[in-house]
């Protein structure tokens, strides 16, 4: 018996030993892999800090894993936006960072953080240096950012991929298609504009749907091309023109309509950044990357024993724990940490979330609320802050959002198909349920509701809108009449929430970030320690993420919405993704 139990003991050492000594190698082949990069420049001696947001990608919080795709495993980094703009207010101040060469082709950062990331970009110019950026192929986006900078530089090269064409969406309808494999998806909401479920009901957008979408859009396109007119000094009117004219072809159009000041070729690109640099040859200019710039000087507050934490909700809302997604369980254990923390005086709700189950809503919302009875809770809203996203933060002490967020939807909808037609029309299969009681199979999938599980069903929308009406009524200081007015499902861009009180103010995660601490009592960001939550994923964490993950296709996003839909489930969500 003992000696069974020493040799248990001694192979579970070894395979310890075994499994630890090829997690290493294991590392050590991923590291090796890697390839050579391209020299970061010296952070520490006067340059150009170089912006490239082809090279480095944006996103809320940090990153790094590994990239199985190619031949070998290479390491993607990402960038956590309150660092990149970070990283920007100090160039201003570091008489090292002369200019900022600026890069946008390829552009992989959202409407809403491309606005914050352009913001920090003109704090930068009024510090009195310069932006100079160069462009070949621009589409919406990255020539919003570009549109910043103090010169514009446009390659002369024929056949770019222009698309310089404004913002816009696109709806899919699967009703016909559903039809046709006999499923029929019964779909009760409450909330004329609450289109989530539009598309597996219908063939095309309802009358509601189309007038929010057209809004959405066209108040995007009023923030982007405003920037840009003003950044120009053209006429909003003169830019819609070219673009709905079609002039924007050629590198020459460009410079002709006053979008850029320049066309070069690579020599010439080269000349003008050594003569910013004041270097007689480009290869005496010291082009600092951004990615080294923020890892050298974006390094927290460590001496400090005040802490902000920057809670992060990012993802769709979900019921029980999950990576990528806001897992109520997850999170309300977070949220007590932080509660329980004297050391934090103050919380930043970051909320970029379309929204998700109407349970995890309302679990997170209720430790909100118990935090912000101890601690001041700022909200920022990101890309989304929408549905379950605003459910969950409407009752802050003070809601920043990009004027170009998507917000509100304030509505309910559930959706429960009936799979009878296909199981006996298509598949000619025969289905029979048997139960103790009437209606035991309503929740089977293979029929249809009656009258008196529609009205069931429809009873527990009806209150859980008449319940998120209330909160958001009690969070806003409005009466319910009226945020049944701003409801009904309806989304709204930062901008026009602002005016219909549903934001407090138009302003970035930075800005929340001062709110925070005046309300902690101390204004000066120096005297703080920023703490985000959830904290990063380690590397290890994200290459077995990595490993275990499969990219999905667009049309491999409605199938799985689609499966994810056949199940009873009532929902806060927003369907929106709009491209720019």
């Amino acid at each position: 018996m003992k000696q069974s139990f020493w040799k248990t003991v001694l192979a579970v050492i070894v395979g310890t030993l075994i499994a630890s000594i090829l997690c290493s190698l294991l590392c050590l082949m991923f590291l090796s892999g890697l390839g050579a990069t391209a020299p970061s420049g010296n952070v520490n001696k006067p340059g150009l800090l170089k912006l490239d947001l082809g090279a480095v990608q944006i996103t809320e919080q940090k990153t790094e894993t590994f990239d199985f795709s190619g031949k070998r495993a290479e390491s993607v980094r990402t960038i956590g936006l309150l660092d990149a703009v970070n990283a920007i207010d100090i160039a201003a101040a570091d008489p090292n960072v002369k200019h900022i060469y600026l890069k946008t082709d390829g552009n992989l950062t959202g409407i809403s953080r491309c606005e914050e990331l352009r913001d920090a970009l003109a704090r930068f110019r009024q510090s009195g240096k310069g932006v100079i950026a160069y462009i070949e192929a621009p589409s919406t986006g990255s020539y919003y950012v570009a549109s910043v900078a103090d010169k514009i530089y446009m390659g002369r090269y024929l056949g770019a991929n222009i698309t310089l064409n404004g913002v816009g969406g696109r709806m899919i309808f699967l009703s016909d298609l559903l039809d046709r494999f006999g499923v029929r998806m019964q779909l009760i909401r409450h909330g004329k504009y609450k289109s989530a479920g539009e598309m597996f009901v219908r063939n095309s957008a309802s009358p509601e749907n189309r007038e929010q979408n057209e809004r959405m859009v066209n108040s995007i396109w009023e923030t982007l091309s405003g920037a840009i007119a003003a950044s120009r000094g053209i006429s909003t009117e003169r830019l819609n023109a070219a673009i709905d004219n079609l002039e924007l072809c050629l590198p020459e159009d460009f410079l002709a309509a006053g979008l850029v000041d320049e066309l070069v070729d690579r020599d010439g690109l080269q000349r003008k950044m050594a003569a910013l640099a004041v270097k007689e040859d480009i290869k005496d200019v010291n082009f600092i990357s951004f990615q080294s710039y923020v890892d050298a000087k974006c390094l927290p507050n460590l001496k400090s024993r005040k802490q902000i934490a920057v809670v992060y909700a990012e993802g769709d809302i979900i019921d029980g724990s999950a990576i990528g997604s806001v897992g109520s369980d997850d999170f309300v254990k977070m949220i007590e940490t932080v509660r329980a923390d004297s050391a934090v005086k103050a919380v930043v709700l970051r909320v970029n979330s379309p929204g998700g189950s109407v349970s995890a809503s309302e679990k997170i919302q209720e430790q909100i609320d118990l935090l912000r009875a101890v601690k001041p809770v700022i909200a920022s809203y990101g890309e989304y802050a929408a549905s379950g996203g605003y459910w969950i933060s409407n009752g802050c002490d003070h809601i920043f959002s990009n004027a170009t967020t998507l917000t509100g939807s304030i509505g309910v909808f559930g959706m429960i198909p009936d799979f009878s037609k296909t199981a006996r029309e298509v598949l000619h299969v025969g289905v029979e349920t048997v139960g103790s009681n009437k209606h035991t199979d309503m929740f089977s999938l293979m029929r249809p509701f009656d009258k008196d599980e529609y009205r069931y069903f429809e009873r527990s929308i009806e209150g859980i809108y008449e319940r998120f009406t209330k909160l958001v009524a009690e969070g806003r200081d409005m009466s319910v009449e009226r945020v049944d007015e701003l409801g009904q499902g309806r989304v709204w861009t930062g901008s026009d929430a602002l005016e219909a009180g549903l934001v407090d103010e138009i302003g970035t995660l930075t800005d929340a970030l001062h709110y925070a601490a005046v309300a902690a009592g101390d204004s000066e960001m120096g005297n703080w320690l920023v703490t985000a939550y959830p904290a990063p994923l380690t590397m290890m964490e994200n290459v077995m993420a990595s490993i275990g993950q499969q990219k999905e296709t667009e049309e491999g996003v409605f199938i799985r919405r689609l499966r994810e839909n056949a199940r009873p489930q009532i929902i806060a969500r927003m369907p929106f993704e709009f491209r720019f």
